[in-house]
């Protein structure tokens, strides 16, 4: 009786212990496993005392260190579009013109040269010319012009202009009643449409991709798909990571999923502001 006594007190300690860390596991796993490219990972809060305090302290943590992260990134951010504008401007006027020199420059001299180097200078020029559109897609890419004087629907076709080509076609489907967007809203929506085909082009072997851009209850849903066999373990680490942590910024979550004909999806949902109602504004109307 001794010894089923003493088993029985054993086999009910355990269960307590069990139950009273149970919270104390729970916190492992999240404090081992939260992301904070993908805000709101909260631990249940359990347990009595110090268990359930220790659990809403580390929470207020998480709290604090992704408004920091959301800060520190805006900042960062700003200061990447400012770079990229200066490199892109200075590819368009030096690189740019200079290369359109060099074009001139050969003009003149095939125009001089006689017939058995004329060839050879007519495909310099071609090499030329070739270097020169690239220098320019390059600086589109850095920096669209397009995105500040024409709007993100104007951006976006000319962003599947320059990356549709021999190898890989790509379509783009805009809806026309689009909310109005500040302009980091765009940016960020343009960052991601332009990673996505990234990746498309670079890791899915994809033959057709698609932009999507629609109009939700909430927000704006932009969607890249392609056909090819998903962009794989490299992209998550590279591309895709990089796209959530702009998305972040306009307090958007951005999830990579199968696309409906195979392949991968990048979508995530924008918020748009809703207008403030001035009741004073209302009754001088």
């Amino acid at each position: 009786m001794l010894t089923v006594g003493l088993a029985a007190m054993l086999v009910a300690n355990a269960l307590l212990l069990r139950v009273g860390l149970a919270p104390l596991h729970r916190l492992t796993r999240a404090m081992t496993t939260i992301d904070l490219l993908r805000p709101g990972q909260r631990p249940a809060v359990g347990g009595q005392g110090e268990v359930a305090e220790l659990i809403t302290t580390f929470s207020t943590m998480v709290d604090r260190l992704e408004e920091e992260r959301s800060a520190s990134g805006a900042r960062v951010l700003s200061a990447q579009e400012t770079e990229r504008r200066r490199v892109a401007q200075e590819l368009h006027d030096e690189v740019g013109q200079t290369l359109t020199a060099v074009l001139l420059e050969l003009e003149r001299v095939a125009g001089q040269a006689p017939p058995g180097l004329r060839e050879e200078v007519r495909h310099v020029q071609q090499t030329t010319r070739a270097g020169l559109d690239e220098v320019r897609r390059i600086a589109r890419r850095l920096r669209p012009g397009v995105l500040d004087g024409l709007g993100l629907a104007s951006a976006l076709k000319s962003l599947a202009t320059d990356f549709g080509g021999p190898c890989l076609s790509v379509r783009h489907r805009l809806d026309a009643d689009l909310p109005p967007l500040g302009r980091e809203a765009a940016l960020v929506l343009y960052g991601v449409a332009q990673e996505g085909l990234t990746n498309v082009a670079r890791h899915a072997r994809a033959r057709h991709a698609e932009i999507v851009l629609r109009r939700t209850g909430t927000g704006v849903e932009p969607c890249v798909r392609g056909d090819g066999h998903g962009t794989g373990g490299a992209a998550e680490g590279a591309g895709i990571r990089g796209v959530c942590e702009r998305a972040l910024l306009v307090g958007a979550g951005l999830s990579p999923v199968p696309g409906p004909g195979g392949g991968t999806e990048a979508r995530l949902s924008v918020p748009v502001p809703t207008p403030v109602h001035d009741p004073g504004r209302s009754g001088r109307s």
